[in-house]
């Protein structure tokens, strides 16, 4: 018993070593924990006062990108509506010729009219959905090219009254493979 005695004292007193060393590692080392604490709450305030910071930048930021978006969908807006108004000049110029052609030629069946207006149309709808800018320019080049042979073809019948039977000019065309056609008659590039 006395040999149990003596362990247990012995564990009491290892715990209360260890408790000694354990509060004079404390308090030798207290200013160091103190300065490590007050340097964390520093750190988590200097953090905090950054993500400050930076969520101010960014709503900064995003106000300027919806004004920029803001702003160019205003001009897409307006350069849309601007488009929908020159397709429809197009569209009652297109209407126009038809008139044109009908006044000039009117033996001419009204069939003919309606397919050199209805390939008109055809050509400005190529012209309009065209992707990029070169092809566009060459249904553009092709339309003008055609509404002048039409308009000519109305002149010379009015001035050898009547004499030309048909807007031969504008039938030739008719007939041309158009540029969209040019294109896929071609061989691809390697």
């Amino acid at each position: 018993m006395a040999w149990l005695s003596e362990r247990i004292l012995g564990l009491v007193d290892l715990l209360n070593s260890i408790k000694g060393r354990n509060l004079q590692w404390r308090q030798s080392n207290q200013a160091q924990q103190a300065e490590l604490k007050q340097q964390r709450i520093l750190a988590e305030k200097a953090l905090e006062a950054e993500l400050k910071k930076q969520s101010v930048k960014l709503e900064h930021e995003i106000d300027l990108l919806k004004t920029r978006h803001d702003a160019e969908l205003s001009m897409y807006k307006t350069r849309c509506k601007q488009d929908i108004k020159d397709y429809r000049q197009y569209l009652d110029s297109l209407d126009q010729l038809k008139e044109s052609i009908q006044k000039s030629y009117t033996h001419l069946p009204e069939s003919v009219a309606l397919t050199i207006h209805h390939h008109a149309k055809h050509l400005l709808r190529n012209m309009w959905e065209a992707e990029d800018h070169e092809r566009k320019i060459r249904y553009e080049i092709e339309l003008i090219r055609f509404m002048t042979a039409v308009h000519e073809d109305a002149r010379l019948h009015l001035e050898n009254a009547g004499l030309r039977n048909l807007p031969e000019s504008t039938l030739k065309l008719l007939q041309q493979p158009s540029a969209g056609q040019n294109e896929s008659a071609r061989p691809a590039k390697r």
